[in-house]
């Protein structure tokens, strides 16, 4: 990449988390908040799941059941105990970690669809105790009351407005650290088991270490995401935790582009914010919703994000020939 184009990248880059900083002031509307919110929610729990994914070439249906894990263990704490919000997401945050830590290592005796098909059962037996554990869980009924983060400096975070900007500040944050473990040992180390395990054994990479690491980051990913989430929407159920939501999840990372840092960002918003408008079709709003998947699957199999990098690059080359 020239200068000139990593200086573009990088005023882009902050141009957009400008913008972003800006959006309650413009989105007024509180349905449409909710809904970006929602997306940056989804955004951090893609974003594990693409380390898994998209980085080591694994696909894992489990990434449902750790958000839920994650949303049930922050609500538990802070309803059964003193902790406050603050306090209960990195615990929840450890948890989901070290449960993807303990299950991994078994589950990586498998590979490709055996592995997929563990992972999915794994999900499903999740969301079964969370429904059938009441007096733990509340079962379907869920868990009413959960508590909104505490005021900082005044701030009412119970006002989803104020809650945005903690949103906001942790994809960032996720973002950065994705960033930066992509571009260090381990994330080279990941992609070359991607590329080809038989190889990057030989020259020395640990499958088993490097693998179970990147599970239980992607696990801990989704576990900061249900823990915000839960105090978001301050009630938790099983529902958002089933095997469809995983799906949703791989879904999105796919679309957006798999291996990439921007794809599980502009996939997350297109899963959260497509249905929705839908439902001005709602008769056909699956079927349209499929086609769209279909199509996008088969035309642009590295995600949207390669259309508008293609896009971008093209753009780009007709104002230097037009200069020349």
């Amino acid at each position: 990449m020239s200068i000139h184009a990593k200086t573009v990248k990088i005023a882009l880059g902050i141009l957009v988390i400008i913008a972003a900083f800006l959006v309650p002031q413009v989105v007024t509307d509180a349905y449409y908040l909710h809904l970006i919110s929602m997306s940056l929610i989804w955004t951090i729990m893609t974003q594990g799941l693409n380390i898994i994914q998209g980085y080591t070439g694994y696909v894992s249906l489990a990434q449902a059941s750790f958000f839920g894990i994650g949303a049930y263990a922050s609500a538990l704490l802070t309803l059964k105990t003193d902790l406050s919000s603050w306090a209960a997401l990195p615990v929840a945050i450890l948890v989901t970690t070290v449960i993807g830590a303990l299950i991994g290592y078994p589950i990586f005796r498998t590979k490709g669809h055996y592995f997929a098909i563990v992972t999915m059962a794994f999900c499903v037996i999740t969301w079964i105790v969370m429904v059938t554990w009441e007096s733990l869980t509340g079962g379907d009924a869920g868990l009413p009351n959960v508590p909104a983060p505490k005021s900082v400096f005044g701030i009412n975070f119970a006002d989803k407005s104020n809650y945005y900007y903690i949103l906001l500040i942790f994809v960032l944050l996720t973002l950065l650290f994705v960033h930066r473990l992509i571009h260090s040992k381990i994330g080279r180390s990941l992609i070359s088991i991607r590329e080809n395990e038989q190889l990057a054994q030989a020259i020395g990479v640990s499958l088993t270490r490097y693998k179970l690491l990147a599970f239980s980051i992607s696990a801990g990913l989704a576990g900061l995401s249900g823990s915000l989430y839960a105090h978001y929407v301050r009630y938790v159920n099983p529902t958002p935790f089933s095997i469809d939501y995983s799906l949703n999840a791989i879904l999105a990372v796919i679309l957006g582009g798999s291996g990439t840092i921007a794809g599980p960002i502009i996939g997350s918003f297109l899963l959260v914010f497509l249905p929705e408008y839908l439902r001005i079709a709602e008769e056909f709003r699956l079927l349209i919703y499929s086609l769209m998947l279909i199509l996008i699957t088969i035309y642009f199999p590295k995600g949207i994000i390669h259309l508008l990098s293609v896009a971008w690059r093209s753009l780009r080359g007709r104002v230097l020939t037009r200069k020349q």
